[in-house]
């Protein structure tokens, strides 16, 4: 038996602040409304008889607390027997999710679609908001390895000497590609919110910047020294004893921007498509999770990556389109240099860097942008890879059919 995507829903990615484009909404009433676009795309009785819906989310407290997939559920007014199940796992939860729910299909062989995503809303519920032991106690912090993913990407950086320059140059490329998308109309599974008056409140990302030059990038000053000083720099140094210091390159605009966001995939087997009255648009040909040192953690979607390509005895060539994870602007200069894509094959449409970070969602969403991105500019191979904070990596292959 194998695991097929039938459609993939995004809503735009808005800003995380209280003016924001999405900030009005719950989180169940994002997910609520990219059901509603699932059911008006794929038809109401396939969603309706979906065996369960997965989501990641981060930030499971406050308004995406009480068990996140369940609330969404109910809201959606979708069948009580529907499974729901709310993860996390850090920044690839939603394509956790999505690999959970491939392998439930698999391990039941039944006929059911199934629906994976994640949502995070970091305007209701902000990046660490939590305050998990694990990263406010610093004695905690200090002996279990903890360091604030930011320092991680300088720290790639000073290993591998990297400059503000290279940091640039990706994040310019980000926003330029991304802001020509928008501009041709290529974002198919945009999902526009809108409210109950039927007025639209937001149909685009907001975090793109059309201006921005290398001029303006250039004048943007390392942010995190201070950061760093607090400690982290010293488990760092310590972590990797031949570095005299860490050189603190990223700007905030070599970061990925917090946002709001929500992503949806509806996946399952030829039969359950079949009985849908569906047509498939990719088969999940491979799928991995690694961890990886805490410290270095970037390194782990590296890690997801490679697995999967032993896993499917495929090479970075093979791709007709990647959508790597732009988890701060280190990851993709080091995936250039080490892995030497071809760089028209990868993120074509923008990425993280330009478009936003909504943590629990963003696996979700560069899947259904790589089934888009394939369908519209053809090409059959497709790989996405996703990197999250204390060590944690995912990479899938899909298929176009």
């Amino acid at each position: 038996m194998e695991v097929y995507v039938y459609d993939a829903v995004r809503t735009p990615r808005g800003k995380s602040k209280a003016s924001g484009g999405l900030a009005e909404f719950t989180p169940q009433e994002l997910v609520g409304q990219l059901i509603g676009a699932l059911k008006t795309r794929s038809g109401e009785d396939a969603i309706e008889r979906a065996a369960g819906l997965t989501l990641g989310c981060v930030g499971q407290i406050g308004a995406q607390g009480g068990h996140i997939a369940l609330v969404s559920r109910l809201h959606a007014n979708l069948p009580p027997q529907m499974r729901a199940l709310s993860l996390n796992n850090f920044c690839v939860s939603g394509l956790t999710a999505v690999g959970l729910a491939a392998s439930d299909a698999l391990a039941l062989g039944d006929d059911r679609l199934r629906i994976a995503g994640g949502i995070e809303m970091m305007s209701r519920v902000p990046f660490m908001g939590d305050h998990a032991f694990y990263y406010d106690d610093p004695e905690t912090a200090a002996r279990l390895r903890y360091v604030p993913v930011v320092l991680s990407a300088d720290l790639m950086a000073t290993m591998n000497g990297y400059d503000k320059a290279a940091l640039d140059a990706v994040t310019l490329r980000s926003h330029q590609r991304a802001a020509a998308a928008w501009a041709r109309g290529e974002m198919d599974g945009v999902v526009p919110i809108v409210r109950a008056d039927g007025s639209v409140a937001l149909a685009h990302d907001e975090g793109i910047r059309p201006d921005t030059t290398a001029e303006s990038l250039a004048a943007m000053e390392p942010a995190f020294a201070g950061l760093g000083a607090k400690g982290f720099d010293a488990i760092m140094l310590a972590a990797r004893p031949e570095l005299d210091a860490i050189r603190h390159v990223h700007s905030v605009a070599n970061c990925p921007p917090t946002c709001d966001g929500a992503g949806l995939v509806l996946i399952g087997s030829r039969a359950a498509g079949e009985a849908a009255g569906l047509t498939p648009r990719a088969r999940i040909r491979g799928f991995a999770e690694a961890t990886a040192d805490p410290v270095l953690q970037l390194t782990a979607g590296f890690a997801a990556m490679d697995s999967v390509l032993a896993q499917t005895g495929l090479a970075i060539g093979d791709f007709d389109r990647i959508e790597f994870m732009e988890a701060f602007a280190a990851t993709p200069v080091r995936f250039e240099r080490e892995y030497a894509p071809d760089p028209d094959r990868v993120n074509p449409d923008g990425g993280h860097l330009a478009m936003g970070h909504p943590m629990g969602a963003s696996g979700a969403i560069l899947l259904g942008t790589i089934v888009d991105g394939m369908e519209r500019q053809g090409g059959s191979l497709g790989l996405v890879v996703v990197h999250g904070g204390s060590g944690v990596g995912s990479a899938m292959v899909v298929e176009r059919v």
